[in-house]
């Protein structure tokens, strides 16, 4: 069986009353607290995965700043369930930067709407400039945001993409920490055929403060993140 599928069928009595409440919060956010709006996407995320036979191992949660206090979060990005496990698992709401082509797709509307995300257009070289400056206003009003650098999702498993230096202007201008976010087997969750048991990782890295890469260009920044993200996939995922 489709996992995603899964997911949906053992829950099947639950999900009408889940998504009635998200449409409820998406179509006047601001009427709801953030917290309470992310809290509710978070607890959608975890019955999924309880439901999908997914164990999720998370080291780093530690790391994560208190709701308040703007951070970026930059992963290496292995497929669908990348944004799920995020939402799960990270306790201060996010908003993230996604695909164009998401954003009408039901549920992923009420989600984008509740987190402020910004849907890009990777053809249109000055909507995505718009995109990463509305990213860096919200930056600065307090907000955090999580951004894929590799641009699209990885097709070579646990081997990473090359990272995008355009996607950490948003950390450089509104001079907030980044947190680096690593990924392993996550691809094999919704990317791939079956719904058996798997057992997938999420590593939130120690955050790296303004100071350590104000004097940097956006390239050495996404050079030096993509590092520190390799090392742990090294160190952790069997087939690297």
């Amino acid at each position: 069986m489709n996992r995603l599928v899964l997911m949906v069928a053992r829950n099947i009595l639950k999900v009408p009353g889940f998504f009635l409440k998200l449409c409820r919060y998406a179509a006047n956010p601001d009427a709801y607290p953030e917290q309470e709006r992310w809290d509710h996407i978070s607890n959608i995320m975890k019955l999924g995965i309880r439901s999908g036979n997914v164990e999720l191992q998370v080291t780093g949660v530690e790391n994560i700043p208190a709701p308040g206090t703007p951070f970026m979060l930059y992963g290496n990005h292995q497929g669908m369930f990348d944004v799920v496990a995020i939402a799960a698992t990270c306790p201060t709401p996010l908003g993230t930067v996604l695909k164009k082509e998401l954003q009408n797709i039901p549920f992923l509307k009420q989600v984008i709407s509740c987190t402020r995300s910004f849907p890009m257009d990777r053809e249109d070289v000055r909507q995505s400039l718009t995109v990463i400056q509305n990213v860096t206003e919200e930056l600065k009003k307090g907000r955090s945001y999580i951004i894929f650098p590799e641009g699209t999702r990885s097709k070579n498993g646990n081997r990473m993409g090359d990272f995008h230096g355009g996607s950490f202007r948003c950390a450089i201008k509104a001079k907030c920490p980044i947190i680096p976010v690593a990924f392993i087997d996550c691809f094999k969750v919704l990317d791939q055929k079956g719904s058996n048991q798997l057992t997938v990782q999420l590593h939130y890295l120690k955050p790296i403060p303004y100071s350590e890469f104000e004097n940097m260009k956006a390239t050495e920044v996404a050079a030096m993140v993509k590092e520190r993200i390799e090392a742990v996939i090294r160190a952790n995922a069997a087939d690297v």
